[in-house]
C-alpha cells in the first residue's frame, strides 16, 4: 500500500504545490481523496488513470473538486469502459449533475455517484468510513482501513494436528475439517491476526473531538494544517499546525502528515513549528510517496 500526495496546497496553486488531491495505491487499485485543479497533470507517470476505481470528495469548495471533469474526460480519451464510483457529501448528486452539464462531456463509461453521511462503505479488502468535520460547507473526513488479515499458516502445527498435503487446501476452503473425530479450524493452525493499516484524512476543518476519535491509533494521520500563526486564520475554518499536532498527540497516531499548506509559509517554517509539538511529523509535499 502506498500513499501518493498529488496536491498539498491550501486554496491556491503555487509553483511548488497543486490544490488538494491524495491517491492511495492498494493492491494495484487507485483510490482518490479530493480532486483539485490540475490533478491529472500531477498524476503523470505516478498514477494510472485507468486504475482509478473510486473518488471520494470531501466537499464542494472549488480547490477540492474542480479537477474532476478534466480527469474523467481524460479517462474517456484512454478508452475507459469500466464504471467509476464517486462518493460525496450530501448534495453531491445535484452539484455534479450541474457540473457535468456545463459542456459536451460525452464520457465512455458510467459514473456512479453516492452521497455519504456518517457511514462505512465496505469493499473486498478495505473499507472507507466517512464522518462530519467542521467547515463552512458540508464537509467529510475519511478513514481508510485495510481489513485485518489472518495470521501466517503454521505448517508444523498443522502437521502435529494431523493435517498433511491436500488437506491444507481443504481446510483453507472449508474453514474447518474433522481429524480423528476432532474439528480443526483455520485459527488452530494460523498465527495471530495481522491488523490492517489505518489512514485518516481530515480534509478541511477546525479541530474536532470526532476527528481525534477517528484518528485514534492511526498509522498515518493526514491533517489540515493551513496556518502557522493563529492571527492568520481570521474567520476561516482551518487548523493551525499546533492544533493538528495536538490532535495527533491526543489520538496517539504513529505518524502525522501536514497538508493544505498556505502559500504564506515555506515548508521549513511549517516543519519548525510542528516539531515543537509532535515528534514523528512531516510536511506533505507534492509527489511525496509513503509506503505502508
Amino acid at each position: 500500500m502506498k500513499i501518493i500526495f498529488l496536491g498539498t496546497a491550501a486554496s491556491l496553486p503555487t509553483a511548488e504545490r497543486a490544490p488538494p488531491c491524495i491517491a492511495i495505491n492498494f493492491n494495484g487499485e487507485y483510490i482518490l481523496f479530493d480532486c483539485g485543479e490540475g490533478c491529472q497533470r500531477q498524476m503523470r507517470n505516478r498514477v494510472s488513470y485507468i486504475k482509478i476505481k473510486k473518488i471520494f470528495l470531501s466537499h464542494f469548495h472549488g480547490d477540492h473538486y474542480l479537477g474532476l471533469l478534466g480527469l474523467l474526460q481524460t479517462m474517456t480519451l484512454h478508452k475507459r469502459t469500466e464504471p467509476i464510483e464517486i462518493y460525496t457529501p450530501p448534495g453531491g448528486i445535484a452539484f455534479l449533475k450541474n457540473y457535468f452539464a456545463s459542456g459536451y462531456v460525452g464520457l465512455s463509461y458510467d459514473v456512479k455517484i453516492k452521497e455519504l453521511g456518517e457511514e462505512t462503505v465496505e469493499f473486498q479488502d478495505y473499507f472507507v468510513e466517512s464522518f462530519h468535520v467542521e467547515h463552512k460547507v458540508p464537509c467529510l473526513g475519511f478513514l481508510f482501513r485495510q481489513k485485518d488479515k489472518r495470521g501466517k499458516f503454521d505448517k508444523l502445527k498443522a502437521n502435529t494436528l494431523g493435517i498433511f498435503n491436500r488437506m491444507f487446501g481443504e481446510l483453507e476452503r472449508l474453514g474447518s475439517i474433522l481429524i480423528g473425530g476432532r474439528e480443526v479450524t483455520l485459527d488452530d493452525v494460523t498465527g495471530e491476526t495481522r491488523k490492517g493499516k489505518k489512514i485518516v484524512y481530515s480534509s478541511d476543518t477546525l479541530p474536532t473531538r470526532k476527528l481525534v476519535e477517528k484518528a485514534s491509533g492511526a498509522d498515518i494521520f493526514i491533517c489540515d494544517s493551513t496556518f502557522v500563526h493563529e492571527e492568520d486564520r481570521n474567520d476561516t475554518l482551518h487548523c493551525t499546525v499546533a492544533e493538528a499536532c495536538s490532535m495527533a498527540r491526543e489520538a496517539n497516531v504513529k505518524r502525522l502528515l501536514l497538508t493544505h499548506i498556505s502559500q504564506r509559509y515555506s515548508s521549513d517554517e511549517v516543519l519548525v513549528e510542528a516539531q515543537k509539538h509532535f515528534e514523528n511529523v512531516s510536511v506533505a509535499e507534492d509527489f511525496m510517496e509513503i509506503e505502508l
